[in-house]
């Protein structure tokens, strides 16, 4: 698997949950959010623009992704959300297209544009590696199965405190929550979310 079949194979909806530990501070904060991912072609003008952006050849892109995502967390104030979108350019190693750099309009730990490397890792989980301004981050992504993807990442600060989160992100099928309530389905109950360790 490569960074574009690994964009292909998350492409839809997701339903996340999160735990974000404050290393500094000792303390856990839970959170959840709804996170959509559509995979992107490489003659997309959204990939690209955002070569462009970092003065990339769009020519060297395999494609890319668009993800848009709306979550809260327990410590949020009345006028702070968790949503945005970016978008994602995918740009190979010609030697290894298993890795090379990632592009984004926006990054996961900065909102400005960002470039991070990234590399298959020998079980398929993507790994991606990005240097701020003013901090560093490392992300690993990979699939317990199709329909259950999980993410973790490390955020430190140049001289400030560091922040550790996972992630059980569930794909929602289109038309699951229809079709529950056309049967006049009940929600799953909390012991199903505590089995998965929401």
């Amino acid at each position: 698997m490569d960074a574009m079949e690994f964009f292909v194979s998350s492409a839809g909806q997701w339903r996340s949950q999160r735990s974000t530990h404050h290393l500094a501070f000792r303390q856990a904060e839970i959170g959840d959010s709804n996170i959509q991912v559509t995979a992107l072609g490489a003659d997309d003008a959204r990939v690209a623009e955002i070569c462009q952006m970092h003065s990339v050849d769009p020519s060297r892109a395999a494609g890319g992704a668009f993800v848009t995502w709306h979550g809260t967390m327990a410590w949020d104030k009345e006028d702070e959300n968790h949503q945005g979108s970016t978008v994602f350019a995918i740009v190979p190693d010609p030697e290894n297209p298993r890795q090379g750099l990632m592009l984004r309009e926006r990054g996961y730990a900065e909102t400005a544009p960002v470039a991070g490397h990234f590399e298959m890792d020998d079980e398929d989980a993507l790994l991606l590696i990005t240097e701020y301004e003013t901090m560093s981050s490392i992300e690993r992504f990979w699939f317990a199965n199709p329909n259950v993807r999980m993410r973790t990442s490390t955020v430190k600060r140049f001289g400030g405190p560091s922040t550790a989160t996972f992630c059980t992100e569930i794909r929602v099928e289109p038309d699951a929550d229809a079709a529950k309530q056309a049967a006049g389905d009940k929600a799953p109950s909390s012991e199903f979310y505590s089995a998965l360790g929401w």
